[in-house]
């Protein structure tokens, strides 16, 4: 069988590095950061419905859907990990599936995983740069996200 083209270190590098800033923006409550990553792409579900698409609907998503406790964050931890990079099916794209898993301590909540999933991305470069096309979350196992999401997502 013969094995696809391996992708490039470098681009495999600013995939991972685009993951892990997506993990930081959101814990440390940066919406308008979350949406700066997410400006160029679609967030979908696993199903592939589209929840949001570009800055304003990305923000507005998180903003309405995301918990901030009294420090301005989420008091949450994303973990990501078993990060995938292969080539698109064009030049200059690239898609990633990794493994998430979100811990939360708050005033009422002790520290535990609230949800846990994988995440289905896709990538393009635009002016020699990296950007998110599609983020597709796709939640498998939930704990409790009372004090992390706004509706129940079950």
């Amino acid at each position: 069988m013969p094995r696809p083209d391996p992708v490039d270190p470098a681009d495999r590098d600013a995939v991972v590095a685009l993951l892990a800033a997506y993990a930081d923006a959101i814990d440390d409550g940066d919406f308008q950061r979350v949406a700066e990553l997410l400006a160029d792409a679609t967030v979908q579900t696993e199903d592939g419905t589209v929840v949001a698409h570009g800055r304003d609907q990305v923000l507005a998503m998180y903003e309405a859907t995301t918990v901030r406790h009294a420090d301005g964050t989420p008091r949450t931890a994303h973990l990501v990990t078993n990060v995938v990079v292969e080539r698109g099916d064009q030049p200059d794209h690239l898609r990633s599936r990794s493994r998430f898993v979100v811990l939360q301590a708050t005033d009422t909540v002790p520290l535990q995983p609230v949800v846990a999933g994988r995440y289905e991305d896709e990538f393009v470069r635009v002016d020699d740069e990296w950007r998110f096309s599609v983020r597709r979350m796709v939640p498998r196992l939930w704990g409790d996200v009372s004090d992390h999401l706004t509706f129940d997502p079950r």
